[in-house]
């Protein structure tokens, strides 16, 4: 039954990420903005859902390390994973006045998330503060996208290139409902039979918040994402990933913490902070100066990715051997 689970769950996902890059895209028509906005906002927003179910879940259940290692093993699967194997498929350019915003953005708000962190709770006011950013960063993205002459351009360009827009305005709805309720679905199967198994293992709490179920509720971004990048909307993939790290950490725990306080294990603040900020920083870095991320870039995040759920379970293993 678990393997019929995590079969029906990746089903959900492919069929819901396609729907959902179909309704992005035409929704980017009918609101006149750039699908990278739409990524940024609908797209990151509706594959973050899976995060604020899980991590109010298991806030609420006392299962804090789940929690935050949830949001935080999200954030870096989605660029070293999803960014990996959508740059794999094809690569995705970068545009450096897109990177500016939202980079920038990204960055402060992973380095905002990291220094209320390390109090070791995240309070009532923490969530107050991370909520009150995201809508300033979702009002202030809007505004620049529709009154930025070089983004018009941008449009008009992107627009030509997507054809005509024949299908009105509510069926781009209906194509994101479905989309967004397939892959959130497909997430929850997914998520349940990885940690079921994970579990029949002795995995830890705290392992399986940042790898198992990290990358299952980000197993979204990866369906979206990468029929994006299928499909050469490059500025899509890149969107939806840059916009749900930016939810995830001061949406997803901003909201979190505005319910119920939330302790921050040891283990995350000594090791897994510092990893997501490492990542985050050359990630954009990388991408401002090389202004694309290719497949050989794509190679390395993945090889990294992979050292990093390697580290995880060899030092789990390694306090249970010190333990005993």
């Amino acid at each position: 039954m678990i393997y019929v689970s995590v079969l029906a769950g990746f089903a959900l996902l492919l069929v819901g990420g396609e729907i959902l890059v179909q309704g992005g895209v035409a929704l980017s028509r009918h609101l006149g903005v750039s699908p990278l906005l739409v990524g940024l906002t609908v797209v990151a927003f509706g594959t973050s859902a899976p995060e604020l179910v899980i991590c109010l879940i298991a806030a609420l259940e006392g299962a804090p390390a789940l929690a935050v290692g949830n949001v935080v093993g999200s954030n870096i699967a989605n660029i070293l994973l999803i960014i990996g194997i959508s740059a794999l498929i094809y690569p995705i350019a970068v545009s450096r006045r897109s990177l500016k915003r939202d980079g920038t953005v990204v960055v402060g708000a992973t380095v905002l998330f990291s220094l209320l962190a390390m109090t070791g709770v995240l309070a009532f006011w923490h969530g107050l503060v991370m909520v009150i950013g995201l809508g300033l960063y979702l009002t202030y993205s809007y505004v620049t996208d529709k009154r930025d002459s070089a983004a018009s351009e941008e449009l008009a360009r992107e627009l030509d290139e997507m054809g005509p827009a024949d299908a009105p305005l509510w069926i781009s709805l209906a194509k994101l409902a479905a989309g967004l309720g397939a892959v959130v679905w497909g997430s929850d199967l997914l998520v349940d039979g990885a940690v079921e198994t994970a579990r029949q293992f002795g995995v830890s709490e705290a392992v399986i918040g940042l790898t198992m179920i990290a990358v299952g509720t980000s197993l979204p971004e990866l369906a979206t994402g990468a029929v994006a990048a299928y499909r050469k909307q490059s500025d899509l993939a890149l969107g939806n990933v840059l916009g749900s790290n930016i939810f995830n950490i001061i949406g997803v725990m901003g909201v979190v913490a505005l319910v119920t306080p939330v302790e921050v294990p040891g283990q995350i603040i000594g090791f897994d902070l510092w990893v997501m900020l490492a990542v985050t920083f050359a990630f954009i870095g990388l991408a401002f100066l090389l202004r694309s991320i290719g497949r050989f870039q794509a190679a390395i995040y993945l090889v990294l990715y992979i050292a990093y759920v390697a580290a995880q379970f060899l030092g789990m293993s390694g306090l249970q051997a010190h333990t005993g």
